[in-house]
């Protein structure tokens, strides 16, 4: 009787069979999928990485910038998608308004393009800009001088591909560590609702001065901060431009902070990136400073 339950206790333990040999590769490939279909879900609904490729934006973003954009503030719709791969149309999901001052990535009408452009008109506002500035609803947007901002001579500072030194050059000085900027002609803009933020202006020129317009619903009126160099609202389509009011339904998310920047020296050798670093631009966030406080004197008559 001992020995039959020995022999029983011995068959119920006895290890299962080895595990066939060789990689199972439909496995392999199944969780390689899975893994890049949950990359592409969270890239398209939730945030995605972007890099700052022009000066439209200065100063408040720089050739090298890369940034967090969240993509779910004002709903979801064709631009959402990773690399743009549904095919366009007005349809939005849970739709939303951007706020002005908002930092907003947009799509042209006649590319698949990412551009990177500021609020400042929304859906039912009137726009016009004159000398510069932005006529809203008919009141003037205040503009109060600041102090020059300094521009680093980077090596990627680029005005639509071209070196911008030449545009700039009146602009170069030599800080007394021994760095060369450009100290450009800035101001301080500030929307209705409070968003203030430093634009740069330092020539006259063709965008200077557009029509008053009137934002159609389910539109709004992008501008950048560098108003001399920056193909918006106010440039034709012919130019590069968005060509105006720029449907809501195109824009794809809001900037919200930059994660690190590179000045253009860096190569394809890690070795050099650290060296390329720009102090202080880490988690610089973007979203507009809010100033609750009266208009000055002549900034509200009519243009």
């Amino acid at each position: 009787m001992t020995d039959q339950f020995s022999d029983n206790s011995s068959a119920q333990v006895s290890p299962p069979p080895p595990p066939p040999g060789g990689v199972d590769w439909w496995a392999e490939i199944r969780g390689l999928f899975l893994m890049l279909l949950a990359v592409v879900t969270f890239h398209s609904l939730i945030a995605k990485p972007f890099y700052i490729p022009s000066i439209s934006m200065m100063p408040n973003l720089l050739v090298g910038d890369r940034l967090i954009v969240s993509k779910y503030p004002f709903g979801w719709s064709w631009v959402s998608a990773s690399f743009h791969v549904l095919p366009r149309g007005q349809e939005r999901i849970l739709p939303r308004t951007p706020e002005y001052g908002d930092i907003v990535i947009a799509v042209p009408p006649d590319r698949d393009e990412d551009y990177i452009k500021r609020v400042v008109a929304l859906p039912g506002d009137r726009i016009a800009v004159i000398h510069g500035q932005i006529i809203l609803n008919g009141k003037l947007v205040p503009q109060q001088a600041e102090p020059p901002v300094q521009i680093p001579a980077d090596p990627q500072l680029s005005c639509d591909g071209a070196p911008c030194y030449d545009m700039f050059e009146r602009y170069r000085t030599r800080l007394a560590n021994g760095r060369e900027v450009y100290e450009l002609p800035a101001f301080r803009e500030t929307l209705p609702n409070g968003a203030s933020y430093v634009i740069i202006d330092h020539m006259d020129q063709i965008l200077d001065n557009y029509p008053e317009t009137r934002v159609p619903e389910g539109h709004v009126f992008l501008m950048g901060d560098n108003r001399d160099h920056s193909a918006d609202s106010r440039a034709p389509i012919e130019e590069r431009g968005l060509g105006g009011p720029v449907p809501l339904a195109n824009v794809g998310g809001r900037a919200e902070f930059v994660t690190f920047s590179l000045d253009g020296s860096e190569s394809w050798n890690p070795a050099t990136w650290w060296s390329a670093l720009r102090n202080g631009r880490a988690w610089t966030r973007l979203r507009p400073e809010i100033r609750r406080q009266p208009l000055p004197d002549g900034a509200t008559g009519e243009p």
